[in-house]
């Protein structure tokens, strides 16, 4: 019976071990990360408007944007910003569809200042040209397939307009709610739901954790904004990187010392994912673009020692260094079965683990309804769907594991994007595990 005991206590310290791993690096963190939030965000303060607003400049990137440009560019007139103080300067990067004839079409019904302008291919392309056509006071990056809340860009300019030390800011991206409710196919709901649950948390959340150190790893692509005074000291968009953006937001805090915080009331709506295939190549083109980056202005200072006095390091341990330990307790499950390793133990251990995650969740929940006061519709329906908090650790572990094989195809090198499908991908990975089963056969007999 002691005997017994002695091996249950000795199991149950190995796996205690591996359970630490994810308390000291993302709950403990995120306990007080909460208690900041709260405490910083009692009182918000209300941004007076000035006597004169500026001239602004709003680039919209577009690339076989038929399909969503026009309510793009409506999103633009209808905002509370005034459209004499607006310039939309649209960069076509050589479409294929009747974009034009949608641009042609807002042009006739909204009576915006708006002109277009042919571009080579790629996004970064599109920005740095246009950036040089602007006129604005402030620019204002924002993609084609969405749409700006009524305020954002009022919201957006009040604050650099009362805090004179602020450079840059990204807004705060929300899938379209009305897109989920309609969505029909459970699997397909249940994603949705769970994508727009991670970005509320990662923007009012994460992000504004970041704000508050000044270090925002990225500001989103899909809407960004600058003092155009800050952008001419840049070396523009990076054309050699997936992620641009970061690159961008690294150029103006560690480069320009300038400072980038996030906008948490201008809300900028994206079409929900569509499926499971375009989150796959979502995530390991994020984490490509990521690792690029990093790799980029983390050479002469890479050293672990920095651990504690450089958040990119940090960064990229908690993110992609720690993705490793994961797939290894996973797997090593599977084999400290055969190792007569109690299934009892191993389970609870799961069940810790993932409840502590919904913890997470939990808190983040409660600190993203507090910034989402102001938005009355978008807090009854993610206050509808609290649910998701029991979900969303399984979404983020799936989403880990598509980022650790898009850092296995980064190191390839073969550097030509990876194009195959999850499900492309999954049935050549069947394909390699057979081979392999058929040749040990072979050696065996």
């Amino acid at each position: 019976m002691s005997y017994f005991w002695y091996l249950t206590v000795r199991q149950m310290g190995f796996w205690l071990t591996w359970i630490l791993i994810p308390i000291i690096v993302e709950i403990i963190p995120a306990f007080i990360s909460a208690i900041v939030l709260v405490q910083k965000n009692r009182h918000p303060e209300e941004e007076p408007v000035p006597m004169k607003l500026p001239f602004i400049t709003i680039i919209v990137p577009v690339y076989n944007s038929e399909d969503t440009l026009y309510n793009c560019l409506k999103s633009i007139k209808d905002s509370t910003y005034p459209d004499k103080l607006i310039q939309v300067i649209l960069a076509d990067n050589q479409s294929t569809d009747n974009s034009f004839g949608e641009f042609a079409r807002a042009q006739t019904d909204l009576g915006l200042n708006m002109q277009l302008m042919k571009t080579i291919k790629g996004k970064a392309n599109a920005l740095n040209a246009s950036i040089y056509q602007s006129i604005g006071t402030y620019i204002i990056n924002i993609d084609s397939d969405g749409t700006l809340e009524k305020n954002a860009l009022m919201n957006v300019v009040l604050k650099f307009e009362n805090h004179l030390d602020i450079s840059a800011m990204t807004g705060t991206i929300l899938p379209r709610k009305d897109m989920i409710k309609r969505t029909k196919k459970f699997s397909l709901k249940l994603l949705r739901k769970n994508e727009y649950f991670e970005y509320a948390q990662a923007f009012l959340s994460g992000r504004v954790i970041e704000s508050y150190s000044d270090q925002i790893f990225t500001m989103s692509g899909a809407f960004s904004s600058f003092r155009k005074s800050t952008l001419m000291k840049t070396f523009m968009y990076d054309t050699k990187t997936l992620g641009e953006d970061t690159e961008m937001t690294f150029q103006i805090r560690d480069r320009l010392k300038q400072k980038v915080l996030i906008c948490t009331d201008a809300i900028f709506y994206i079409d929900p994912i569509s499926n499971l295939d375009e989150l796959y190549r979502q995530r390991q083109r994020w984490q490509r673009g990521e690792l690029e980056v990093a790799h980029s202005y983390m050479r002469n200072d890479s050293a672990i020692k920095n651990f504690f006095n450089n958040f990119l390091i940090r960064r990229m341990m908690i993110d992609h260094t720690f993705i490793f330990p994961k797939m290894i307790w996973l797997f090593a499950s599977f084999v400290l079965l055969f190792l007569r390793y109690s299934p009892v133990i191993l389970g609870i251990s799961y069940v810790i683990i993932y409840f502590l995650y919904v913890l997470v969740s939990t808190l983040n929940y409660f600190c993203v309804k507090m910034l989402l006061k102001k938005f009355q519709n978008e807090l009854r329906f993610y206050t509808r769907i609290s649910w998701v908090a029991l979900t969303l650790p399984m979404y983020n572990f799936i989403c880990s594991w598509f980022r650790l094989i898009g850092s296995l195809n980064v190191s390839e090198k073969n550097k030509q994007w990876n194009s195959l499908s999850f499900d492309e991908e999954s049935k050549h990975a069947l394909k390699v595990v057979k081979k392999d089963i058929r040749n040990l056969r072979r050696e065996k007999d």
